[in-house]
């Protein structure tokens, strides 16, 4: 099992706080195994704990109706799940699905709005990812109603490659559909000028990315000024 100290320094938020800081928040942490498709929160559920992922990674998805699902933002090892919590919001407005199985930090909600109040780096560092979120957000919902399928999906398959650290992975078509609220019909369309391009293979329920630097080229510009926007607020 990863020992919560190295964990830290894996989840980006964690990494280099004050020795105060981070004493403190390794007393009230445990390192738990999140595995596929385990449901954290449905919609409106009270947060009990927050989640800094490790090698995990979790979307959050809007459910409109159950056959109309949408991912808005995804959340690995430079992220959080729970940061409302950080605007004393307990509630959740989406649903916390895994979908990359692996370990994260887990600290209770309560002990967690405690810690905020003794570790001003932490809290200070937490407000600025809680603004890369919100923008993000809305990128989103631009990116969505102006970008076509097939740059949508290099960016989804960028962001997913990301957290998963991996250039194989396990996905099939109704899945992406869901995840990028289209018809299955487009996302094939989508991933076979994809492969067509010589940038990805995909073979049942597989996808391999081939050329990570043509995937970039051929993805909206949302994907770049999402890592340029993290890296301005957070890693500097």
């Amino acid at each position: 099992m990863t020992s919560v100290f190295h964990a830290t320094d894996a989840n980006q938020l964690l990494a280099e706080l004050p020795t105060a800081e981070r004493d403190a928040l390794m007393a009230i942490c445990d390192t738990v195994q999140l595995s596929f498709g385990e449901v954290l929160f449905q919609p409106t559920d009270t947060i009990t704990h927050v989640y800094f992922p490790i090698d995990s990674f979790i979307s959050q998805i809007v459910i409109l109706t159950m056959d109309s699902r949408l991912e808005v933002s995804m959340a690995g090892r430079e992220g959080m799940l729970g940061i409302s919590l950080v605007l004393g919001i307990a509630e959740t407005p989406l649903l916390a699905l895994v979908q990359g199985e692996g370990l994260a930090l887990r600290i209770n909600a309560a002990s967690f709005q405690q810690l905020l109040l003794n570790a001003p780096v932490l809290h200070q560092r937490l407000k600025r990812y809680l603004y890369v979120v919100i923008s993000q957000l809305a990128n989103s919902a631009a990116c969505i109603h102006f970008h076509r399928i097939e740059e949508r999906l290099a960016r989804w398959l960028l962001m997913t490659q990301d957290r998963a650290k991996s250039d194989s992975l396990q996905l099939t078509h109704e899945f992406l559909a869901m995840m990028l609220g289209v018809r299955r019909a487009g996302i094939t369309l989508a991933a076979i000028a994809l492969q067509t391009r010589g940038l990805i293979r995909y073979h049942r329920g597989e996808i391999i990315i081939i050329d990570r630097s043509g995937l970039i080229k051929a993805a909206c510009k949302c994907y770049t000024d999402d890592c340029e926007l993290y890296t301005r607020m957070l890693m500097r």
